[in-house]
């Protein structure tokens, strides 16, 4: 089921000590199976409705949600939590066989919106339930459509301090007066994705998605584990394919030399890329080291599972030929987390009216994103600015942008384009 390679260039020149190496793994048909993978699947969904929530936008919500449930497979579990000032727990766990179902869509139907937005209360809600099934595959829905009360920051950190490793959750927004770093916050702390969705018409499609990929994953969790030798420092760890996301510090030690970065739940048929960055000590030429090994480790009801093995290697020489060449997929990828900084500094500098900086950083990341044949990026760049030369980097910042468009090239910045066999 599991198959995982390392790519790199291990040669460095005299007293280099970093060392780059990308890890892709892959579930097919074929290769290292898990054995007794889990078959239990619990699904929440947790929907704003505060005030702005009213009018399109609530019963839309409300219709993918029953459109939702009604998907729902007979052997998983679900819950709904509405959140406002408050959370209401609409729905308590239960199993997704059809009588639960039609009290659940009836209760569903009767939701209204009013209040404020306090998401500590919607994810601490949603943690007990979760908490009721530690065995399953956790997945978590929110979707809002505004910002988070200003005084919940210290209970939304410690919401997420409890969650981390208990469920994913992928966040939605909805229109455009929600903040798109409230959202990533809590995506990226519990290894989820974030996106907008422009129209309330689109809810339903999105949702439904959201669910397949949920229902589809069979490994619980699956950790990347790093031994580096005495010495050593690992300067990043980042997911870069398909999207960046940088789990560095979600490291949790094992011991002195070894940690363990998590990847969450996986399905039969993804594909996904992963950057190490060691710093080593300096050896001399002719010495050969191992700068790393890197282990795709599975806990499946309390049972580990080395899925497999593979070495990070630095080799010290004098040839240029050999030390000059970066890895393509390092390349690749470098390149990548490169275009989404750009995008974001850019993006920034706009905001804070610095067209001169803004021009820069947005015709850099033009370039990188036409280098690299990044086109869904690409087309997203050009709803911003002008582009009169792509290959160079050249344009011009538009005068009139809409908010959706410049949201959505934030939200969107980070995925990336998987590089070419």
């Amino acid at each position: 089921m599991f198959n995982a390679e390392v790519f790199q260039n291990p040669y460095l020149p005299q007293g280099a000590t970093e060392v780059n190496a990308i890890m892709t793994i892959t579930t097919s048909g074929e290769g290292v199976t898990i054995a007794a993978p889990t078959n239990l699947r619990l699904f929440g969904i947790i929907c704003d409705t505060s005030g702005s929530m009213g009018g399109a936008k609530i019963l839309a919500a409300k219709d993918a949600i029953v459109k939702i449930i009604e998907l729902l497979p007979p052997d998983a579990a679900f819950f709904v939590v509405t959140g406002s000032s408050r959370a209401k727990l609409l729905v308590p766990l239960v199993n997704a066989v059809p009588e639960n179902k039609l009290r659940a869509i009836s209760q569903v139907k009767e939701i209204s919106a009013n209040g404020g937005t306090l998401m500590s209360a919607w994810l601490h809600t949603a943690l007990s339930e979760f908490n009721k099934m530690p065995q399953a595959i956790c997945q978590a829905l929110l979707l809002t459509d505004g910002q988070n009360d200003l005084n919940d920051e210290q209970d939304l950190t410690r919401v997420l301090d409890a969650s981390e490793g208990k469920f994913q959750c992928d966040c939605r927004g909805v229109g455009t007066d929600w903040r798109v770093s409230e959202l990533q916050k809590i995506a990226a702390r519990l290894l989820g994705t974030t996106d907008i969705i422009p129209s309330p018409d689109r809810i339903a499609e999105d949702f439904q998605e959201i669910l397949t990929k949920a229902m589809g994953k069979t490994v619980s969790d699956v950790s990347l584990r790093l031994w580096t030798p005495m010495g050593a420092k690992v300067l990043f760890c980042k997911q870069v394919s398909p999207e960046i996301v940088d789990v560095t510090s979600r490291a949790k030690v094992v011991s002195e030399r070894i940690v363990e970065y998590p990847t969450g739940a996986w399905g039969s048929n993804e594909s996904r890329d992963y950057h190490f960055c060691i710093q080593i000590n300096a050896g001399n030429i002719g010495d050969e080291m191992l700068a790393g090994r890197s282990s795709l480790i599975a806990q499946t009801n309390g049972q580990e599972t080395k899925i497999t093995e593979a070495k990070i290697l630095a080799t010290w020489t004098e040839d240029e030929a050999r030390t000059a060449k970066i890895d393509r997929r390092v390349a690749h990828y470098t390149g990548q987390a490169e275009l989404a900084q750009s995008i974001q500094e850019g993006l920034e500098a706009r905001a804070q009216g610095n067209i001169d900086v803004a021009t820069v950083k947005l015709g850099k990341a033009v370039k990188l994103a036409h280098d690299s044949g990044n086109e869904a990026t690409a087309k997203l760049l050009r709803s911003v600015v002008d582009v009169e030369d792509a290959a160079a980097g050249t344009v011009r910042i538009k005068r009139t942008v809409a908010k959706e468009d410049e949201m959505m090239l934030e939200t969107r910045s980070t995925k990336t384009a998987r590089i070419q066999k």
